[in-house]
């Protein structure tokens, strides 16, 4: 199978599920920085979707999922899921059929990409869409899926309300995270109380509204880093009154400060 463009060329575009092959793989590059989104949608197979270069989101099963350069995420077969990308991208998947391996996970999940892993989708997504089974690309795809069972999880994953009050928060959130709302002024925007919508957020998230919050901007903040933003402007497009505050805050969520933790996302 050819590396993607994107727009697809007319015809360069096979559905995978309609290729009889375990696994299936794609490369997609961009010339030039761009931004779209792929609708709702689902493959039979499951879908593991590493990022090289860009940024990409994906929202699936009551979640969003940021993917820096050198994470993937795990698609499993059957999920509706969007995505969202930006910048000049560079990504590389592999549809795997459901039965093709038993360790696939069985949740969607981020999945932080070794050298080897990354190596072998790259390989992987330059074989023919149908090669010849038993032989070399089937030993090569074996190795892939034995990586991919053994790689560590990411925490880049934000659990989404269902709740039609909440879901309007949260995209008013992610539309401008700079307006440092506090929790009273939601409430009073929603109609609830103080204390029902605290209690919403953990009923429908698993946490509080802070760290709820937090852990968008983070997720937020990972997302324009792998743009290209610069640290600074982050932290403003963010509505934090300085660049500590936002570092801190970015540190004590993934264990380093931003510039150290894209440096080694990129390295490589």
């Amino acid at each position: 199978m050819p590396i993607l463009s994107y727009p697809h060329k007319e015809n360069e575009w096979i559905e995978p599920d309609d290729i009889d092959r375990p696994v299936v793989t794609f490369g997609g590059i961009t010339a030039a920085a761009t931004s779209f989104e792929l609708d709702l949608h689902h493959h039979r197979k499951g879908q593991i979707l590493l990022v090289q270069r860009g940024a990409l989101s994906c929202e699936m099963e009551r979640g969003l999922w940021i993917v820096p350069p050198r994470s993937a995420v795990w698609i499993p077969g059957g999920t509706p899921h969007s995505i969202r990308a930006s910048g000049i991208m560079e990504g590389y998947c592999a549809f795997v059929d459901p039965v093709a391996d038993a360790r696939l996970p069985k949740h969607c999940c981020a999945v932080s990409v070794t050298p080897l892993l990354r190596e072998l989708l790259i390989r992987a997504a330059h074989l023919p869409a149908f090669y010849e089974e038993g032989g070399a690309a089937s030993r090569l795809l074996t190795v892939l899926l034995d990586e991919f069972a053994s790689a560590e999880r990411d925490d880049l994953h934000l659990p989404m309300p269902g709740d039609s009050r909440l879901r309007r928060i949260a995209d008013l959130m992610m539309a401008s995270p700079g307006d440092r709302v506090t929790l009273d002024i939601w409430a009073k925007r929603t109609g609830m109380s103080e204390r029902s919508l605290a209690r919403l957020t953990a009923r429908e998230t698993g946490m509080s509204f802070g760290s709820w919050r937090q852990q968008l901007m983070v997720m937020l903040a990972v997302g324009r880093l792998a743009e290209g933003v610069a640290i600074q402007q982050v932290a403003a497009d963010l509505g934090y009154e300085s660049v500590p505050s936002f570092v801190t805050m970015f540190r004590k969520t993934l264990g380093a400060a931003p510039g150290r933790y894209m440096a080694a996302r990129q390295a490589g």
